[in-house]
């Protein structure tokens, strides 16, 4: 996935007109947004496509999606339905239920990324520890996405070693979490920014002074 300026807004707000408004204030500058819960439930699906029409964004939907397999294929196949460009899935529920997502990523001729550990804090406790191998997993399925924390370099940087060079890695924690963005670049591929610049009272200004940041 070809993203512009190596940053995805993380859109996580509330409603259309909010997300319309700082989409809007930052569509020069970004091509690639990535839609959650938060949006999703508060709009329904249909948030998908109102945005990609009106802005010509791809859309990477947040699903964190970790269910049985068969459960797993449907919710996929009706976020790729809604025109979502991508999905995230997680890995710690195994190699079958991540294939679901998969099959249907390609089913769709669409995009699967593959969550390896989270940035928070509490991402420590559980995930952590299994987290080069639900990436090794990812490499032994031919998947070729990854989510990687920007708030932990050295796991983002053992985590880049394992998928390898020619892997696509996305990373969030920068910003308001604490995660340099020009250093995260160094391994991931891009990095996902949502309240650094949507709680901004500037978002385009904000969104302008992190890139040049990423120089």
């Amino acid at each position: 996935m070809d993203i512009k300026n190596n940053l995805i807004l993380a859109l996580d707000v509330m409603s259309e007109s909010e997300a319309i408004e700082i989409c809007d204030s930052v569509k020069d500058y970004i091509d690639t947004i990535k839609i959650g819960y938060p949006l999703a439930l508060a709009e329904g699906l249909e948030i998908i496509n109102k945005l990609k029409d009106q802005f010509g964004f791809k859309v990477i939907c947040d699903f964190k999606v970790a269910d049985i397999d068969a459960t797993n294929e449907k919710i996929c196949d009706e976020t790729f339905k809604a025109g979502a460009d991508a999905i995230i899935c997680h890995g710690f529920v195994g190699q079958d239920s991540v294939q679901a997502c998969l099959d249907m990523a390609n089913k769709h001729e669409k995009e699967l990324f593959l969550l390896t550990e989270m940035s928070h804090p509490g991402a420590k406790m559980f995930l952590q520890e299994n987290a080069d191998a639900i990436a090794q997993m990812g490499v032994d399925m031919n998947i070729t996405n990854f989510v990687a924390p920007a708030t932990r370099l050295d796991r983002l940087s053992d985590i880049r070693q394992i998928v390898g060079e020619d892997a696509f890695i996305i990373s969030p924690g920068v910003g308001k979490q604490g995660g340099d963005g020009k250093k995260t670049l160094q391994y991931s591929n891009a990095i996902i920014v949502g309240r650094s610049i949507y709680e901004s009272e500037n978002p385009q200004k904000s969104c302008e002074e992190l890139i040049k940041s990423l120089k």
